[in-house]
């Protein structure tokens, strides 16, 4: 026994060369992480400032980082506009869409990750490489696409494009990979048919890549702005991405309003991402990706 207290450091032992290298580094990761999230903070932060400053402080040519007079004025200006509606609108666009693709994703993953079939990787491949496609690529044969089916002006225009992703097909499959096979063999062999073990067992498991996938989808549609304006022809159907056009002047820009309206664009994100954080973390972690 006393070989071993012997052996044991004690209270008073100056740490090692090793040791003290080691908190030095940990230091440094610490301070390099609240830079860069400063750095990230800073322009929510100035959009915060420039949506509660008078436009005499957003016309000088020195830096205030407070507002000289904090005022409500631009918030004043932005619900001149319909902005209820076209929040409403945003609403209602984004819902539709995240319920849609959330759940073509997810069949497509659990497809592509559990069952065989002829052909199943180079149809995956080839699925994969439209991410390299850019947007603006698609967006003629998209519109072409809605207006010979009737839809152009309307939600579904917006929405039916959207119904699926290539990187949330990706994203589910890797997730579901991790599920082991004997699970669902074992529902299988109680009766169960592909469907019913979808729901039953597979879903269940996929809580965190839920929370991902809608997470994920609803800030890209919330904050899709080029789709939107081009089949969107009726100002009352707008949503809040595009209606932001029309707070500038016609000459001039308004930049306090602009601000405010993003401001209020911004808070529903940030509610819903503080929300399902966790979630979001455990998604992109089961689901391999760095």
């Amino acid at each position: 026994m006393s070989t071993i207290s012997t052996q044991l450091p004690g209270p008073d032992a100056r740490p090692t060369a090793r040791q003290r290298r080691a908190k030095r580094l940990k230091y440094l990761r610490v301070a390099a992480a609240a830079l860069a999230g400063l750095a990230m903070a800073l322009p929510l932060y100035w959009m915060l400032l420039t949506a509660f400053s008078p436009l005499s402080d957003l016309h000088t040519t020195s830096l205030h980082w407070w507002p000289s007079d904090f005022t409500l004025e631009n918030f004043r200006t932005v619900f001149a506009f319909p902005v209820w509606t076209w929040a409403m609108n945003s609403t209602v666009i984004t819902c539709c869409v995240v319920a849609v693709t959330v759940t073509v994703n997810l069949l497509a993953g659990y497809v592509f990750a559990k069952m065989r079939f002829r052909g199943r990787n180079l149809v995956f491949l080839v699925l994969l490489s439209t991410m390299t496609v850019p947007v603006q690529v698609l967006m003629v044969p998209q519109f072409k696409l809605v207006s010979g089916m009737g839809l152009f002006g309307s939600f579904w225009a917006v929405i039916l494009p959207a119904s699926s992703t290539a990187f949330g097909i990706f994203l589910a499959r890797q997730f579901m990979l991790g599920i082991p096979d004997e699970i669902l063999e074992a529902a299988r062999m109680d009766g169960a048919g592909q469907i019913r073990t979808f729901v039953t067992v597979v879903l269940p498991l996929c809580k965190p890549l839920v929370a991902v996938l809608s997470l994920l989808t609803f800030l890209y549609q919330w904050n899709d702005f080029a789709w939107p304006l081009t089949v969107l022809k009726d100002s009352r159907l707008y949503t809040l991405s595009v209606g932001m056009q029309f707070v500038n002047g016609e000459y001039t820009a308004n930049y306090g309003a602009i601000m405010a309206l993003a401001l209020l664009s911004v808070l529903p994100m940030v509610v819903i991402f503080l929300c399902f954080q966790k979630y979001f973390v455990q998604g992109f972690a089961r689901s391999g990706i760095k």
